[in-house]
C-alpha cells in the first residue's frame, strides 16, 4: 500500500501537503499522529516505514512496560550498527506515564529510533512538553462519508462482490460508521455474509447492525469539546444548535446531571439578571430530571436549553463579581465604615459604631445614599447592567440612585 491509497487525509498526504513533503525530502523526523479511532494511524505508520526503508516495530502503551521498551531500544541499537533504521510505532502513546515518555528522549535524540506515536487524546494535555518538542504533531481527520464510501467500494472490489444493501442501506452503514474506517469495514464484513440473499434497506441494515454510540470519552477531550459547543451555542442565543449539542451529548452517554449543573452555570454566567427566571428554570430542570430520570427528564433539560438560549444575555453580574474579587484581594482587611456597624455595647457606641446610620425605608426616596465602602477607599462602580431584558429596569434604578448619592455627597 502507498501513501496515495490512504483515504481521507489529503490535507497531510497530497503532493504539497506537509507530511508528503517531509517524506519526499528524505528527512523523516519523529511524529505524533493525533486523531479519532479508525482513521488510519497504524496503516500510515506502516507505509511511512516502508517508504523510508526502516524496520517497523509496533508497541501498544496499554500492554507494554519499561522492559518491553528496553528490548526494543537494544534491538534498534544492534540494527543501527548494521545500517538499518528502526521506526517504533507506539499506539495509545498518551497512556505511558511521564517517566516512560521521558525514556524515549535519548533514543530519539541520538537517532536510535524514529518514533511515531498515535493518540486519540489532545497531545498538548497528554504528552510531555519535552517529547512534543522533539516530534512533529499531525492531526488526522475523522473520515467523511465520501471517504467511508471509498473504503466500502475498495472492500467490494477486493472481495469481488457487492454489499447487499440499497442506496438507503449504504447511507445507513456510512452513518453508523461515524467517521471510523475500521468500524465501517467491520460492519461491511457482517453484511457480506448476507450477499446473494436480499438487499437491505435502512431499516434492514439497522436490524442487522445494531447502531453503536458515537465516539465519546466522558473524561477526555471530546467531553470538553461538546460541553463547550453547548455552552457557546446557548451564550450565542442559538437554540437550534444548542439543542443539537444537547442531543449529541445525551445520545453519547453523558451524565444528564452533569449537563443540568452546567445549565445552572450558564444561567448565572451568561444571563444573570437580564432574565431573572433563568436560574430558577435551570434549578427546576435539575430537580425534574432527578424526579423523572431518563428519558422523560431529558425533556426538562431541552426546555431549559431553549429557555437559556432564547433569553436576553448579560454577564454583568459575572463580570462584577470578578471585579469585586480582585478589589477585595487588593484592599486586604479594611474595616467596614463605623456608621454601618452594630453597637450592642456601650463601648462600641462610644467608639462611634452605628453613629449616623440612616434606615433607607424611612427616607423620602427610600434611599439614603450613604457610602458602604471602607473609610478612605472611595466608591467603585462594580456592577454595570447591560440594559437588556430585566436589567433595563435595574439600570434605570441604579442610575437614579447613583445620581442621588452624588448629589448628597457633593
Amino acid at each position: 500500500m502507498t501513501l496515495s491509497e490512504v483515504i481521507g487525509q489529503d490535507h497531510l498526504l497530497s503532493k504539497e501537503a506537509p507530511l508528503a513533503r517531509m517524506l519526499a525530502s528524505g528527512r523523516l523526523s519523529s511524529l505524533i499522529l493525533w486523531g479519532p479511532p479508525g482513521v488510519g494511524k497504524t496503516t500510515l505508520a506502516r507505509i511511512i516505514a516502508d517508504h523510508a526503508d526502516m524496520e517497523f516495530v509496533q508497541l501498544s502503551a496499554v500492554f507494554s512496560g519499561v522492559a518491553d521498551l528496553r528490548k526494543v531500544f537494544e534491538a534498534a541499537k544492534a540494527r543501527r550498527s548494521t545500517g538499518r533504521g528502526t521506526l517504533l510505532f507506539v499506539d495509545e502513546i498518551h497512556r505511558f506515564n511521564k517517566a516512560q515518555q521521558d525514556g524515549f528522549l535519548p533514543y530519539v535524540e541520538n537517532g536510535t529510533i524514529t518514533l511515531i506515536g498515535a493518540t486519540t487524546e489532545n497531545p498538548s494535555f497528554e504528552l510531555n512538553s519535552a517529547l512534543l518538542s522533539r516530534a512533529q504533531v499531525y492531526v488526522l481527520k475523522r473520515l467523511d462519508k465520501d471517504a467511508i464510501d471509498g473504503l466500502l467500494k475498495r472492500a467490494e472490489t477486493h472481495l469481488n462482490k457487492s454489499l447487499p444493501v440499497t442506496e438507503e442501506g449504504r447511507q445507513a452503514l456510512r452513518d453508523m460508521a461515524d467517521g471510523d474506517g475500521r468500524y465501517a469495514l467491520s460492519l461491511a464484513e457482517i453484511l457480506f455474509d448476507y450477499s446473494g440473499q436480499t438487499e437491505f434497506d435502512e431499516k434492514g441494515v439497522a436490524q442487522i447492525l445494531q447502531k453503536r454510540r458515537a465516539h465519546y470519552d466522558k473524561g477526555g477531550e471530546q467531553h470538553y469539546n461538546l460541553i463547550s459547543a453547548l455552552h457557546k451555542s446557548v451564550r450565542g442565543s442559538d437554540p437550534d444548535a444548542a439543542l443539537y449539542w444537547l442531543a449529541r451529548m445525551l445520545s453519547s452517554g453523558e451524565d444528564p446531571i452533569y449537563i443540568a449543573r452546567r445549565l445552572v452555570r450558564m444561567a448565572s454566567e451568561d444571563i444573570g439578571l437580564a432574565d431573572t427566571s433563568a436560574l430558577p428554570a435551570a434549578m427546576a430542570s435539575l430537580s425534574a430530571y432527578q424526579l423523572l430520570g431518563t428519558p422523560e427528564g431529558e425533556l426538562a433539560l431541552a426546555q431549559t436549553v431553549v429557555h437559556l438560549a432564547s433569553a436576553p444575555k448579560s454577564n454583568a453580574v459575572y463580570s462584577a463579581f470578578k471585579a469585586a474579587q480582585r478589589l477585595a484581594n487588593e484592599t486586604g482587611s479594611l474595616s467596614p465604615p463605623a456608621h454601618i456597624l452594630n453597637a450592642p455595647t456601650a463601648l462600641m457606641k462610644d467608639l462611634g459604631y452605628g453613629d449616623g446610620y440612616q434606615y433607607d425605608p424611612d427616607t423620602p426616596e427610600g434611599f439614603s445614599g450613604q457610602d458602604y465602602f471602607p473609610d478612605g477607599m472611595g466608591r467603585v462602580d462594580i456592577y454595570n447592567p447591560k440594559g437588556d431584558g430585566n436589567e433595563s429596569d435595574i439600570k434605570n434604578r441604579l442610575t437614579k440612585w447613583r445620581d442621588i448619592r452624588k448629589a448628597k455627597s457633593g
